[in-house]
């Protein structure tokens, strides 16, 4: 355990630069009094760090000195070439870097490590988008791309479901985020921070204004928000239904028995709802809301007329 937090502690060092004991402690979840030993744990390897007190104070390692990922465990290399995904990493403009990248964390591997990273690219690959549906069309990623990690502003000319269709709009971009196939420009504006399907976006104008992110803000919580929020309001009302096993099992319900089973369904509107539920066949039968029970009756009338003979 402790040698895995000397080598997370020296790498630690090697990416920030500077870090005081108190920075270290935290991001190594132990205590001031650990750190302080692990420091002098490595010093007596021969690891060049050094410390400094006072308001600029911290540890840091001498300028120029870089270990070898000799650190790493198997799960971890596997998880290294796992996470790399050429087809995303192209899109944004660095599928040469990916592959430089990948080239020389391989060459930095021992050879054990080597052979497990190379198993994973050759018996697991990611294709994120989902089957029915040509991948989207995005011409103005890498502009976007550039924008966010350059933290410049941009304006955007968008198209949106509603009216005013075209907008054009000064933003922000704080992050992307790529969401089963679908890439996401999530960027401060007039209105508050929002979030552009990038597939949307007609044009791209860069500006040389920077801006600065505002404190607090964190992709990932924004986007886990963001999400709950959309699912809050995509269903605002529920359908009482009647499901057969088979039923059940497609919806992902408990059965409450070897018969039918009876539960509330979470529905995003009537129109919605009518289209997923036939979908199921005779393995569901609608109580409630009276008007999708009656739209559902029509259709299946309308069909048996149309099929008798």
């Amino acid at each position: 355990m402790r040698a895995s937090r000397l080598v997370t502690l020296l790498l630690l060092l090697q990416d920030r630069g500077r870090m005081t004991a108190r920075q270290l402690a935290d991001e190594l979840e132990v205590s001031v009094r650990t750190v302080y030993r692990d420091v002098e744990a490595l010093g007596a390897a021969g690891i060049p760090l050094y410390g400094a007190a006072g308001h600029e104070g911290g540890y840091r390692l001498v300028d120029g000195y870089r270990t070898r990922l000799t650190g790493l465990t198997a799960d971890e290399a596997q998880a290294a070439f796992l996470a790399a995904l050429p087809g995303t990493a192209a899109e944004l403009g660095l599928g040469e870097a990916l592959a430089t990248a990948q080239l020389k964390l391989r060459a930095a591997l021992p050879t054990e490590l080597r052979e497990h990273a190379g198993r994973i690219q050759e018996r697991f690959l990611l294709d994120a988008p989902g089957w029915y549906g040509d991948a989207d069309r995005v011409p103005d990623l890498a502009a976007v791309a550039a924008a966010v990690w350059a933290r410049r502003a941009v304006v955007l000319r968008y198209r949106r479901w509603r009216a005013p269709e075209e907008i054009e709009r000064r933003v922000e971009p704080y992050g992307l985020v790529l969401k089963a196939g679908r890439w996401y420009l999530v960027a401060g504006g007039p209105s508050g921070i929002r979030t552009y399907r990038v597939d949307q976006i007609l044009a791209v104008r860069p500006m040389e204004e920077e801006f600065v992110i505002p404190d607090g803000f964190d992709l990932a919580g924004y986007w886990t928000g963001y999400l709950t929020d959309f699912r809050a309001r995509l269903h605002t009302s529920e359908a009482l239904v009647r499901l057969t096993p088979e039923g059940a099992r497609r919806l992902g319900v408990t059965p409450t028995g070897g018969g039918w089973t009876e539960v509330r369904i979470p529905i995003e509107s009537i129109d919605h709802a009518h289209r997923e539920f036939l979908r199921l066949g005779a393995d569901v039968e609608v109580l409630a809301p009276a008007e999708l029970r009656n739209r559902i009756a029509q259709t299946a009338r309308t069909l048996s007329t149309r099929y008798e003979g």
